[in-house]
């Protein structure tokens, strides 16, 4: 038999993806690149063990925003927003399961934009975002900031969250999600890390206070 992609050489291993046997060779060359592959490919699951890291070095510097100071105490003072900003994306991927680490990087990106702007000028300017899908993941995070903000306001009296560290928090997950991602079109690995953080529980998803101190930074 032969492969069910190139149909030129002997198929060896099954691709969740095509529901067919492939050969070796197209399963490393279209895996995450034409071929959705499902979470748990044993396949897939392989090749991110075996996989290098992405370096930030080679990543392009204004995609980071390195102008953004984040420091390590800031993780650390402000842990429950991160968490309960990461706790959103996972909301709205489970809520769709048809993103992936490009439709989550394209999302933080325009918001991180935004809030650079609101805290550079004071100006409010939406970035544009054309996808239905990645202005859902937008909405759901603005929503918890607001969610964030109002905890606060009912249990301290006052807000305390500052845009510039909202800003913060949103650099540092965007710095996060790129190095994540295997950078592959159709690549995975960003979401499935933001899963494993909450995982589905009988009675629901774990809430951020449940979830612990998981988030590593990037």
């Amino acid at each position: 038999m032969s492969c069910a992609i190139c149909e030129k050489r002997k198929e060896k291993r099954f691709c969740p993806a095509i529901h067919g046997r492939i050969c070796p060779q197209c399963c490393g060359e279209q895996r995450e690149v034409t071929l959705d592959c499902p979470s748990d490919c044993v396949y897939l699951q392989q090749a991110r063990e075996h996989e290098k890291p992405r370096s930030m070095r080679d990543l392009n510097p204004a995609d980071l925003f390195v102008q953004v100071d984040v420091e390590d105490q800031f993780l650390y003072q402000h842990e429950h927003l991160l968490m309960g900003l990461t706790f959103a994306l996972s909301k709205s991927v489970r809520a769709d399961r048809s993103l992936n680490d490009t439709d989550l990087i394209a999302a933080l990106t325009a918001l991180t934009k935004t809030w650079e702007t609101l805290v550079n000028s004071g100006l409010v300017y939406e970035n544009p975002i054309a996808s239905p899908a990645q202005q859902a993941v937008v909405a759901e995070v603005q929503n918890m900031v607001k969610e964030y903000r109002e905890a606060e306001q009912k249990h301290v009296g006052y807000v305390q969250l500052r845009d510039s560290e909202v800003l913060r928090a949103l650099v540092f997950l965007v710095r996060m999600a790129h190095g994540r991602t295997s950078g592959r079109p159709k690549s995975r690995a960003f979401v499935d890390f933001i899963l494993a953080q909450f995982p589905e529980k009988p009675s629901g998803i774990a809430a951020p206070e449940e979830a612990g101190s998981r988030l590593i930074t990037p």
